[in-house]
C-alpha cells in the first residue's frame, strides 16, 4: 500500500510526458510521414494529422523534402485549414503557390483573415495577383485591394476590418442583443468601440465590463474615453511599441480624417515583435532575410553584399598592420599576441552594440539618456578591460620572459576595449539619427573600428617601447 502513491506519481509523470509530446513535432513523426508519402499512403497521413494545429502542419511541410511538399498537399485532398498557409515560411509558401492555379489560391485566400490574405497576395507577380483577385467575390476583393494599397509593414496591412462599433446612446442591453443577432461578427474581439455619428472613435468598453453591467446602463456611462488610436500609415514597429508599452490587447485604427476603419489585435502584434526581433538579429549578422528555405543561388546572392563589405573593411585592417611590418619582423611575439587584442575588442564592441540596437528598437535609449548610458558603458569597459589587461599582461610576460611585452599588450587591450564600448554605443545611435536602421551596418563599422584601433594601438606602442 505504501508504494501506491509512488506508482500513481510515476503514472502521472508518464501521462504528463505524453501530453508534452503532443505539442510540436518530433523526428519520428516527420520520418513516419515522409515514409508514408514515399509509399503513397494518403489515408494514413490524413489520419495522423487530422487533429493537428495549423502551425504544426506548417512546420511539417517545411521539414519535408522540397519535392514532397506539393505531394503532401495533394494527399490531404483539400482538407488543410487555410491558416496553414499563413503559418508557412514565406519562401516555402511562395514555392507552393507558384504551382497552384489562380482559382486554387483564391480558394484558400478567401478563408484567411484579411491581413494574412494580403501577406500571401503581396508576394505574387502583379499579373498573377490580378488573376487571383478576379477569382475572389467582389465584397472580399475590395477589402484585399484596400489592404494591398497600404504601405508594407504599416498598420493598414496589420488591421482587421471586422470590428464591433456602437453609438454612445445605446444601452448595454441593446449592445448585447446586437451581438447576438448579428451573423458576421469578427471571429475574435476583446473590446467594443464606441463611435460618434461621424464614425469617429470616442471610447471603448472591455468585454468583461460589458458582460458585468446591467442591461439598462448606457454605453457612454461605462466607456473608457482614454484610448490609443493608431494612424493607418503608422509603421508596424511603432504599433508593436504601443502595444508593449501600454499593455494593449487591441487598438482602433483610424484614417487621416480620424474615422475608425479597423482594429489591430495582440495576436497580430506577437507576430510583428517576433519578425522585428528576427530581422534585427539577422541584420546584425549581415544576413538580409531569413533564407533557411531559400535555394542555394538566392541564399548566396543575399549574403554576398555584406561579405563584400566585410572584405574591404578587413583589408583596411590589414593595411594598418602592414604599416608595422618591420616591428613584427623584429619581434615575432607580436604576431602571436595580436589576434588576442583584436578579438577581445571585437567581442566587447558586439556586446555593447547588441544592447544599444535593442534599446533603440524599444525606445529605451534616447537623446535624453544617451550620454549617461554611454558613461556607464565606458566604466564597464574600463573595469573589464583592466581585469583582462592585467591577466593577459602577466601571461605574456611569463610566456615570452619580457615585462615590456606584457605592458604593451595590457595597455593596448584596455585602449581597444574602451574604444569598443564607445563605438558599440555611438555607431548605432549615429545611424539611427541618420534614419538608417542601426541593425544593418553597425556591426561592420564597430568591428572595423576595433580591429584598426587594436592593431594600431598594439603595434604602435610596441614600436615606441620595444624598438
Amino acid at each position: 500500500m505504501k508504494d501506491e502513491p509512488v506508482e500513481k506519481l510515476q503514472s502521472h509523470s508518464e501521462d504528463m510526458e505524453d501530453v508534452v509530446g503532443q505539442y510540436g513535432l518530433n523526428d519520428e513523426l516527420v520520418e513516419e510521414i515522409q515514409t508514408a508519402i514515399d509509399e503513397n499512403r494518403a489515408d494514413h497521413i490524413r489520419e495522423l494529422v487530422a487533429d493537428w494545429h495549423p502551425a504544426d502542419i506548417a512546420d511539417l511541410i517545411e521539414q519535408l523534402k522540397s519535392k514532397d511538399r506539393s505531394t503532401f498537399l495533394v494527399m490531404m485532398d483539400g482538407e488543410l485549414d487555410a491558416d496553414v498557409y499563413s503559418d508557412l515560411d514565406e519562401n516555402v509558401r511562395d514555392d507552393l503557390v507558384e504551382e497552384m492555379e489562380p482559382a486554387e489560391i483564391a480558394a484558400f485566400i478567401t478563408e484567411l483573415e484579411v491581413d494574412d490574405a494580403v501577406d500571401v497576395l503581396e508576394d505574387l507577380e502583379e499579373e498573377e495577383q490580378r488573376e487571383v483577385l478576379n477569382e475572389i467575390p467582389m465584397e472580399d476583393r475590395a477589402a484585399l485591394e484596400e489592404g494591398l494599397g497600404y504601405e508594407e509593414d504599416s498598420a493598414g496591412r496589420l488591421m482587421q476590418r471586422d470590428l464591433i462599433a456602437v453609438p454612445e446612446y445605446w444601452t448595454i442591453g441593446q449592445t448585447i442583443d446586437y451581438l447576438r443577432d448579428t451573423d458576421d461578427l469578427p471571429n475574435e474581439f476583446y473590446e467594443i468601440f464606441v463611435v460618434d455619428p461621424r464614425h469617429f472613435p470616442i471610447g471603448t468598453i472591455p468585454l468583461d465590463r460589458a458582460m458585468r453591467s446591467k442591461r439598462d446602463v448606457f454605453v457612454r456611462d461605462i466607456m473608457d474615453t482614454e484610448q490609443k488610436l493608431i494612424p493607418v500609415d503608422m509603421d508596424q514597429e511603432e504599433v508593436a511599441y504601443l502595444f508593449q508599452q501600454y499593455r494593449l490587447t487591441s487598438a482602433a485604427v483610424i484614417n487621416p480624417s480620424g474615422m475608425l476603419i479597423g482594429v489591430i489585435t495582440v495576436d497580430d502584434i506577437v507576430d510583428v515583435i517576433s519578425e522585428e526581433a528576427e530581422e534585427d538579429l539577422l541584420l546584425l549578422a549581415g544576413v538580409s532575410e531569413d533564407d533557411l528555405f531559400e535555394n542555394i543561388l538566392s541564399t548566396a546572392r543575399t549574403r554576398f553584399p555584406w561579405l563584400l563589405v566585410n572584405l574591404f573593411t578587413a583589408t583596411s585592417a590589414s593595411v594598418a598592420i602592414s604599416m608595422f611590418d618591420a616591428t613584427m619582423e623584429a619581434i615575432i611575439a607580436l604576431a602571436v599576441l595580436m589576434p588576442i587584442v583584436a578579438s577581445m575588442g571585437g567581442n566587447a564592441g558586439t556586446q555593447t552594440l547588441t544592447v544599444a540596437v535593442r534599446a533603440l528598437a524599444t525606445k529605451e535609449l534616447t537623446s535624453a539618456n544617451m550620454w549617461r548610458i554611454l558613461g556607464k558603458e565606458m566604466f564597464v569597459a574600463a573595469l573589464n578591460g583592466s581585469f583582462f589587461a592585467i591577466t593577459i599582461g602577466l601571461i605574456a610576460w611569463a610566456w615570452f620572459g619580457n615585462p615590456l611585452i606584457g605592458m604593451v599588450i595590457a595597455i593596448a587591450m584596455v585602449t581597444n576595449i574602451l574604444v569598443a564600448g564607445t563605438a558599440g554605443m555611438l555607431v548605432p545611435v549615429t545611424l539611427d539619427k541618420l534614419k538608417i536602421d542601426p541593425a544593418v551596418a553597425s556591426s561592420v563599422f564597430v568591428t572595423t573600428t576595433t580591429d584598426i584601433i587594436g592593431f594600431v594601438a598594439f603595434l604602435g606602442l610596441a614600436t615606441f617601447v620595444l624598438l
